[in-house]
């Protein structure tokens, strides 16, 4: 539904039910305040009548031809003579008791004040009808600013409503002009306090789209320029493969070519690999054990350690309980371990995990060379290979076990290993 629609229809109901209810009140009101008005002119009609001090045949000759038919004037005398009557058509109750009293007739409803004074009983009445028409259009006179008001107030509200309404609309055509090439923050100097949680939320959107862009691109470009040397290098060996002039020699070229095609699928494996994982993405949060992962990855890879002579154990005595995604945390290890295997030249692998307080450890220690401090933030980063690496590698490995750790809320330190030689990786998980 429309908010402006809602809007509308909400503020309109209220001040229709607001504008009728007020006006309802004041109608009553205006109505009683004109009932208490004409006895007030009852009473004060009768009172000015008390002070004549004409004798009975004096009194009624002096209000003949007394015609208006607002009021009946009845008067009589200390026997109850009726001495005068202004109104003989008409069958008014005659006095009942003194004071306000309203009675009935065969002629309709009478408001009627009585007084006695020197002897005379003087009697004023009204049609109650006639009181009811005079109090309702005096009431109904009230009414008219309500009558005017009520239309320019509902006026008012359409036009507030529609030029409030064109901030969320401005606000939609800023961010409809964005592209993937202009992100740039949403202005905020005119937007209402109301709207700017939205518009600060859509800014920070842009600003974390603008920088995942702009990794993609990058890491677009960085792979296109890591590509070009392998496929190159392919190339080249086909070509030493197709110019050998005997067999041994065909035979190296083609070694060198197979060498070639596996540093190849390597790379784009790892690039899909890294491609795959968002760090902003949740990771799932399946229960696992990382002492179990921990002897698959070092099984896994035991008989390329054997290989190389080096030994590979797994050193996680119990069970070490974490939630994450068990094929992203393999991932994590088996590049750890395949890093330390291969910097490694003599001496072996460990693989720990266990329990550190309410959270758990992973550890991949080795015998290798180690890495220089100055260079331990600096092998996160994409396609970075230090002087010392040796050849093979894609500079993605650390980068992928760094990107998974912070999808699953982990760190990833990198220190001296036992003794202060080697390499000790450390992923904490929370």
């Amino acid at each position: 539904m429309s908010i402006r629609r809602r809007l509308l229809v909400w503020l309109l109901a209220a001040v229709l039910a607001g504008g009728l209810t007020a006006a309802g009140v004041v109608f009553f009101q205006a109505r009683a305040e004109a009932n208490d008005l004409f006895d007030y002119q009852l009473r004060q009609l009768a009172l000015t009548l008390r002070d004549r001090t004409f004798i009975p045949s004096e009194f009624a000759e002096a209000l003949q031809g007394e015609e208006a038919l607002d009021f009946a004037i009845q008067v009589w005398g200390a026997d109850g003579t009726k001495l005068y009557e202004s109104h003989r058509s008409l069958r008014v109750p005659g006095a009942v008791q003194l004071g306000f009293t309203t009675q009935d007739s065969p002629s309709g409803r009478w408001r009627i004040f009585a007084i006695q004074q020197r002897g005379l009983t003087i009697q004023v009445a009204q049609p109650v009808v006639v009181r009811d028409r005079l109090a309702v259009d005096a009431a109904l006179r009230t009414l008219l600013p309500f009558v005017v008001a009520l239309p320019l107030m509902g006026l008012l509200i359409w036009r507030l409503v529609g030029q409030e309404m064109k901030v969320l609309e401005s606000t939609a055509s800023a961010v409809a002009r964005r592209t993937p090439e202009s992100l740039e923050p949403i202005a905020t100097r005119s937007v209402p306090a109301e709207i700017q949680p939205l518009v600060l939320a859509l800014n920070g959107l842009l600003g974390r789209l603008g920088a995942a862009l702009s990794g993609q691109r990058q890491f677009i470009a960085d792979a296109a320029h890591e590509l070009r040397t392998p496929l190159t290098a392919l190339k080249l060996q086909l070509q030493l493969a197709e110019r050998a002039r005997d067999d041994a020699e065909r035979e190296r070229a083609h070694a060198m070519l197979g060498e070639g095609i596996a540093r190849a699928v390597r790379l784009v494996e790892q690039l899909l690999a890294l491609a795959r994982l968002d760090p902003d993405a949740p990771a799932r949060r399946d229960a696992l054990d990382l002492a179990i992962l921990a002897h698959a990855v070092a099984q896994a890879h035991a008989a390329r350690a054997a290989e190389a002579r080096l030994t590979l154990e797994a050193d996680a005595q119990e069970p070490v309980p974490v939630r994450g995604d068990r094929a992203a945390l393999e991932t994590l290890l088996d590049n750890l371990v395949d890093n330390a295997l291969r910097y490694t030249r003599a001496g072996g692998v460990v693989v720990r995990a266990r329990r550190e307080g309410p959270g758990a450890v992973l550890e991949v220690e080795d015998t290798g060379p180690g890495i220089a401090p100055g260079e331990r933030q600096r092998v996160f980063d994409r396609f970075y290979r230090g002087e010392s690496a040796p050849t093979g590698g894609t500079g993605l490995g650390l980068a992928i076990v760094k990107r998974i750790a912070e999808r699953h809320g982990a760190t990833v330190e990198l220190g001296d290993g036992a003794g202060g030689t080697g390499l000790r990786a450390v992923v904490r998980f929370p």
